[in-house]
């Protein structure tokens, strides 16, 4: 009867998960699938602990108040700029633990099957731990933001691989040996390391999607070693769900997942993009004069306008455009910011209307009927060089196509590339005007100007 409930306890913490999954599809619903996923991951510890026959709950608890004071101060504390870097090791973490439980799950009369899963859960949780410390350095700028890269690397690389290949056979043959497991861990550490310094920092929305993927395939494969149900289930849905997200970015992207991973973009030395023109720099009285008189406004949103922390004055802006007369929309590209979603976080945060924010299949075709597109800190996303300039290292990347809009202001601190490190000709063009200084400054004198 105990081994019914705690069965029928699993199938509701996996319920639980996958209506948490599903209502994380959108804004309106993330946070009630966010506490539905929660509540299912409770759920779900208490019946393992339960069936596992523990009766010594002390470093449970401890475990519990340190990892919840932790978790309160990171979402108290940490800012929505930093928030990219913090979820690239959360990423990590979670493959720390998979590869702790993997560890633990070894013993001398551990079957081959068993031997397998147990590598398994430590090679991925390994490679996602060290690969997201790498990535978090590079997000957070602790790290050089470039891609490294050195002659033999592939080499390398093709060595650590068939040592981790043949620590596992070693082990598989011989579990009472922890020699190999330790080499198995040691060598899968340095392959997070090895796996993610050549990708450079404008892919790194991609990794940690990627990164996501591994943690959950990596507590999938330590469910099997320790024979838990609802830890394989839970997996299986994160590293899906991962997956999936690569995908659908490597596809905004224009580029496949080997591509990214192998390419070691913007290490290189490309061609120079000549770049004719003059800048056209506005000031904020003028710029009000133009929007004034639109009728039909888009905002595309980027990195800066996180830096900046602007999103609340936009939506500010956003509502008085509106009390004008004007049609007002939001472009968001899948790779805009530092992390999968990124600008939506951030409008969510300010209660931005989920209607109003349009993907960049949604914006482009209108784009041609917009009066003013008001790009705010984002710069490879909208990047005329993607369509226009064959040496570019984004050409062909689809891009949100402000250039064809009547007039386009770009709101920079300066002239300085973006995180790819690439020139865009849009800020030569003869419809953009540069309205220079701190995004969040200048939309504030906006506002002030339609009051």
């Amino acid at each position: 009867m105990n081994g019914l409930i705690i069965q029928l306890a699993y199938v509701a913490s996996a319920a639980l998960f996958i209506m948490g999954l599903k209502l994380l599809g959108s804004a309106a619903t993330a946070r009630k699938g966010n506490t539905l996923s929660a509540v299912g991951m409770l759920v779900a510890i208490v019946a393992a602990l339960i069936d596992q026959g523990i009766v010594s709950y002390q470093w449970i608890i401890i475990g519990i108040v340190v990892g919840g004071l932790i978790g309160a101060a990171a979402a108290r504390l940490v800012q929505m700029t930093s928030m990219p870097e913090m979820v690239a090791l959360f990423n990590g973490f979670g493959g720390l633990a998979s590869l702790l439980v993997g560890w633990a799950a070894l013993s001398g009369d551990a079957s081959t099957f068993t031997v397998i899963t147990i590598v398994l859960s430590v090679l991925i949780g390994g490679v996602t731990f060290t690969g997201s410390l790498i990535a978090y350095g590079k997000l957070s700028e602790t790290l050089g933001s470039g891609a490294i890269m050195f002659r033999g690397q592939q080499v390398v690389n093709s060595l650590i691989v068939l040592g981790i290949i043949g620590a596992a056979v070693m082990l598989s043959m011989d579990p009472t040996n922890t020699t190999w497991l330790y080499a198995v861990i040691g060598l899968s550490l340095l392959f997070g390391i090895m796996a993610v310094i050549p990708i450079g920092g404008a892919d790194m929305p991609v990794v940690i999607s990627l990164l996501n993927s591994y943690s959950g395939l990596a507590a999938c494969a330590a469910g099997f070693a320790i024979n838990n149900n609802i830890l394989i289930v839970a997996g299986s849905l994160v590293g899906a769900s991962g997956i999936i997200l690569t995908q659908i970015m490597c596809k905004s992207m224009n580029r496949s997942l080997g591509n990214v991973l192998f390419s070691g973009f913007g290490s290189g030395v490309t061609e120079a993009t000549v770049v004719e023109g003059e800048i056209k720099p506005i000031s904020v009285e003028d710029a009000y004069y133009v929007l004034e008189a639109a009728t039909n406004v888009a905002i595309i949103p980027g990195y800066g306008m996180a830096v900046a922390q602007a999103q609340h004055v936009v939506k500010e802006l956003c509502e008085l455009l509106e009390q004008n007369g004007a049609e007002v929309n939001f472009g968001i590209h899948p790779v805009a910011g530092r992390m999968p979603g990124h600008m939506n976080v951030l409008l969510a945060e300010a209660d931005v209307p989920y209607d109003q924010l349009l993907e960049m299949d949604e914006i482009n075709p209108r784009m041609e009927t917009v009066d003013v597109a008001i790009v705010i800190g984002a710069n490879d996303v909208v990047n005329p060089a993607a369509r226009e300039v064959e040496s570019s290292p984004i050409y062909g990347m689809p891009v949100i196509n402000v250039d064809t809009a009547k007039t386009v202001f770009v709101l920079k601190r300066s002239m300085a590339s973006g995180f790819a490190g690439i020139e865009n000709p849009l800020f030569y063009k003869e419809n953009t005007r540069m309205l220079f200084g701190d995004a969040k400054e200048s939309i504030g004198g906006l506002i002030r100007e339609f009051s």
